[in-house]
């Protein structure tokens, strides 16, 4: 029996809190952050029905009143910006985004969707949550993840892709008490789920990657196990930013917490007296040099030099759209319209 316990305790590499924006993450993820805003309701602009006195403007990431402007300055968001070298996964679970970017595409997503930029050798995008609800609070809650790309496809061209959220796999379990784990497959496949693919050019398009982004909901006392890697040196972190008392193995895990375990073998985990979730990353490392300049994240100094020389010169194909944050009107369908004309609905 004490050799089980030991067995079990090993199971969990290193715990820490999650700490302020972003968290940390383990290569080959860059940066993750959970956007978490009480909106109130929409005024005629789309932006928030709400005085913005004593709010930074252009850099409000304050939480005043449980929300922010970010970097918008009627309607929240994140206007144009660039990005090369890596890939942003934006899981929105409540509320809408409207995206625009330097190559002509635009898209409104959330509820639910997904959309994966490989950002390759370059795009300019704009990230805006309008607030189309008049009457009522505009509630938006979404991850992103910075997922990096390995050397020799750090300028592939750059492409997104939508995973609409009637396509996104739901593995649920109940058990013999009626407490229900629901797991969300957004990428990597999950007991038999395969959700839908990554860009071409992903590194989560590599099978050997072994990318997974999981998110699990355990009801109270609810207890899950989770599945071995199939290949050896894949890294797995467990981030607790719902509810507490998660017992991953031997570890009771407080509100708030991250958890690296270990992949080579089953975990369980169990929820305590109530329910929790979590999100789950992992991968296999890429295991290269990461040179980081703000949206940049190449190899070396050099290629982030040269990065600003592309886009001092050619803005990543320029920035097509009269406004640096467009929004899409007051229409909630959710739909793509790519740079090659195609478009995409979400279904209703």
């Amino acid at each position: 029996m004490r050799e089980r316990t030991n067995e079990a305790a090993r199971a969990v590499i290193g715990v820490e809190p999650l700490g302020g924006m972003p968290w940390r993450t383990r290569d080959p993820f860059l940066f993750c952050v959970h956007h978490d805003d009480a909106y109130p309701a929409g005024n005629d602009a789309l932006g928030p029905a709400a005085s913005l006195a004593g709010r930074n403007i252009g850099q409000d990431f304050e939480g005043i009143d449980g929300w922010r402007m970010y970097h918008g300055q009627s309607v929240p968001g994140f206007p144009a910006h660039p990005h090369r070298g890596f890939e942003t996964v934006t899981y929105v679970r409540k509320g809408l985004i409207d995206h625009s970017d330097s190559l002509g595409a635009v898209a409104r997503f959330g509820r639910g969707d997904v959309q994966w930029v490989t950002a390759g050798k370059g795009i300019s995008h704009s990230e805006m949550f309008p607030l189309l609800d008049d009457d009522r609070p505009n509630p938006l809650e979404l991850f992103q993840i910075w997922l990096n790309l390995p050397s020799a496809d750090k300028l592939v061209d750059a492409h997104f892709t939508m995973l609409w959220d009637d396509a996104i796999p739901r593995h649920v379990v109940t058990d013999d008490d009626g407490r229900e784990v629901v797991v969300t497959v957004v990428a990597g496949p999950f007991a038999g789920l395969t959700p839908p693919a990554p860009p071409p050019q992903s590194y989560a398009s590599r099978p050997d990657a072994e990318v997974a982004i999981w998110n699990l909901r355990l009801d109270a006392g609810a207890s899950f196990e989770l599945p071995a890697a199939v290949h050896d040196g894949v890294v797995r972190t467990l981030y607790l930013y719902e509810g507490a008392g998660l017992r991953v193995a031997q570890h009771e895990l407080p509100a708030s917490t991250a958890a690296v375990v270990r992949t080579d073998r089953p975990v369980t985990i169990q929820a305590g007296a109530t329910a929790v979730e979590v999100l789950v990353l992992q991968g296999r490392p890429i295991g290269e040099p990461v040179a980081q300049y703000g949206p940049f994240v190449m190899n070396t100094r050099a290629e982030i030099e040269q990065a600003f020389e592309d886009y001092r010169r050619t803005e990543f194909g320029g920035w097509p759209w009269p406004e640096d944050g467009p929004v899409h009107g007051r229409d909630p369908a959710r739909f793509a319209r790519h740079a090659d004309g195609r478009e995409e609905w979400a279904a209703i």
